[in-house]
């Protein structure tokens, strides 16, 4: 959508207060079960299942986020805004009601689907209201709160499950009051103008791209656990993958109005900022959700100060988006601030993959400000330069091609993260246990149940456990270090765009006038220039309106109307006719016919 008029300062900050609300109540859904799973587990059984309460919503968030953006091409971003609001608060009221691993995990899929929404409406409707030099201001407050609302799901869900009168319940049910706030806001405050587009759902793209990611998720998340990396399952949930990529492609170059233009895969800003938001995700989402266990689990903490512990991210990451945006708007420069940004997550996974049991507070709280402060000078950034590198009328495939990748990122990041901390944790303690000579009941490995039950496992039992905790996220946290600088590579590339100022939508370039139109108009200048010269100084407004074409002068109104028609209007009229009507040479005498 063309951004058609300029907005005041007042007038965006009130469109934001609804999308910053809508956008903290959506992300914290997603992060407030980091603290509260282990006690919902505990709960409703289904240790197995842990990581798809996380990969479920993350699922559904990506394979929803692209087509969010073009329905509200077709719908309007209000509506499906509003759509998008519903769906959250009806899902997170159902999540709240669960009686069983299966509800819940259900719930949060659909949950997902109004997150991928709120999270990809609120970007591009921040791009139809600000231009994108002026973008960087208000996109810092965008990040920060996207960050905060990241890092504080934990706070939030450990306060509530540590509650004596709340439960992990009312971790789907706090969100629900400021969603209908968002909503009001919204309704009252947004005004974007109605524009009708000649356009079509995709519906074999969206079914390819979310079959073909489903499976990749599928892959991920069972691989190594429900069956063998080397099995048959293996092959085929790859084979579905790549057949559906396939087809989304193909898919994507015949739709007549596809999810995301092929078009858009031309732009070298855009490639290059979805592969920075692909791998953003994949650190900043992959860290997140298995930090709480390392605080919970390693570190004996409580879910509320696991959730205190994230403090340091989220100031950091607030004053970072903050600053870095008021910067760009000022300077209208920004690359300097992703390149730097990732390169200060990939020092902050390193230093968190150096945390072992018995490091302090102050050392923890260090580590995860390191990593807010790199996401905070990215994550934005990253939205605005694709933004600022699209043409207007890719403004919704391009915000939501992005975030499409960064949720992809997430998801792949949690599957693949929690992969590789099961398989090492599982290893290291078969093979401590064996090199203690300790022979458990039944064989095996200890059953890991809630952070309290392994805190009350007997020594040395407890000890090899939390060893081989914290040995498999110093895996999780290496592994994403290599991540962040790919990510650092991609951005590397980017070419620094000017950021584009405030623009009205081109005048469109007038038709050429055929030649019976210059006849009339030189006719009509003729006419003009007549009535003027017989004008017999009677008031008149014609004579008043051909006099001010005049430069003014002591001359009366009569004598400057008849200097401009002498020497404007008849040379413009004889210009006119002769353009529609050249004079023809004789081709015997090669002079002028008469």
């Amino acid at each position: 959508m063309t951004q058609t008029r300029q907005y005041s300062h007042r007038e965006i900050l009130e469109v934001m207060s609804g999308l910053m609300l809508a956008m903290l109540t959506s992300m914290i859904s997603t992060s407030v079960v980091g603290t509260a799973l282990p006690t919902i587990v505990g709960e409703l059984g289904g240790q197995n299942q842990y990581s798809w309460v996380a990969s479920a919503t993350m699922l559904t968030m990506t394979v929803s986020t692209p087509l969010w953006g073009k329905l509200s091409d077709l719908f309007g971003r209000k509506l499906l805004f509003q759509t998008a609001l519903g769906i959250f608060v009806a899902a997170s009221l159902v999540a709240g009601l669960s009686q069983d691993m299966g509800q819940l995990i259900a719930a949060r899929a659909v949950q997902g689907l109004g997150v991928g929404g709120l999270s990809a409406l609120s970007q591009v409707i921040l791009g139809d209201i600000v231009s994108p030099r002026e973008r960087g201001r208000y996109s810092g407050y965008m990040g920060a709160v996207f960050g905060i609302s990241t890092v504080a799901g934990p706070l939030l869900g450990g306060f509530i499950v540590d509650s004596e009168w709340l439960g992990w319940r009312w971790c789907f049910y706090v969100v629900v009051p400021f969603a209908i706030i968002a909503a009001v806001v919204i309704q009252k405050v947004l005004r974007l103008p109605t524009v009708k587009r000649d356009t079509s759902i995709d519906i074999w793209g969206a079914t390819t791209i979310t079959a073909g990611a489903t499976a990749l998720m599928l892959l991920l998340t069972l691989g190594g656990q429900e069956f063998e990396w080397n099995s048959v399952w293996t092959y085929v949930l790859s084979a579905v993958s790549l057949l559906m990529l396939a087809l989304a492609v193909l898919s994507e170059r015949t739709a007549r109005n596809p999810i995301l233009p092929p078009r858009l895969f031309r732009n070298r800003t855009f490639v290059l900022t979805s592969l920075g938001s692909l791998f953003v995700g994949m650190s900043m989402f992959g860290a997140m959700i298995y930090l709480p266990q390392y605080l919970q689990i390693v570190k004996g903490m409580s879910p509320t100060d696991s959730g205190l512990m994230t403090l340091p991210m989220v100031l950091a990451l607030f004053v970072a988006g903050v600053v870095s945006g008021k910067i760009v708007t000022r300077t209208g420069k920004w690359k300097a601030f992703p390149v730097a940004g990732l390169l200060i997550v990939a020092v902050g996974l390193f230093l968190l993959s150096r945390l072992h049991v018995d490091s302090s507070e102050w050392l923890i709280g260090f580590d995860v400000g390191v990593l807010g402060v790199g996401l905070g000078l990215s994550m934005q950034m990253l939205i605005l330069a694709a933004q600022n590198g699209s043409e207007p009328r890719d403004m919704a495939a391009t915000t939501s091609g992005v975030s499409f990748f960064r949720s992809l990122g997430g998801a792949v990041g949690v599957a693949a993260f929690g992969a590789i901390l099961t398989n090492r944790l599982m290893s290291e303690m078969t093979e401590m246990l064996r090199a203690a000579r300790i022979e458990l009941p039944g064989g095996g490995t200890p059953s890991l149940g809630s952070p309290d039950a392994i805190q009350r496992l007997p020594e040395p039992v407890k000890g090899i456990v939390l060893e081989s905790f914290t040995r498999g996220l110093e895996t999780v946290f290496l592994v994403g270090v290599p991540i962040a600088v790919l990510g650092f590579l991609a951005v590397l590339f980017l070419k620094e765009l000017p950021l584009r100022g405030a623009t009205l939508p081109a005048a469109p370039e007038p038709k050429p006038l055929s030649k019976d139109d210059l006849v009339l108009a030189g006719l009509l200048l003729e006419l003009i220039a007549q009535r003027v010269e017989r004008a017999n100084g009677q008031p008149s407004a014609l004579l008043t309106a051909v006099a001010r074409m005049a430069p003014p002068d002591d001359r009366s109104e009569r004598e400057r109307a008849r200097f401009v028609a002498r020497t404007v209007l008849r040379p413009t009229s004889r210009a006119l006719i002769t353009q529609a009507a050249p004079p023809q040479k004789d081709l015997v005498t090669g002079g002028i016919a008469q």
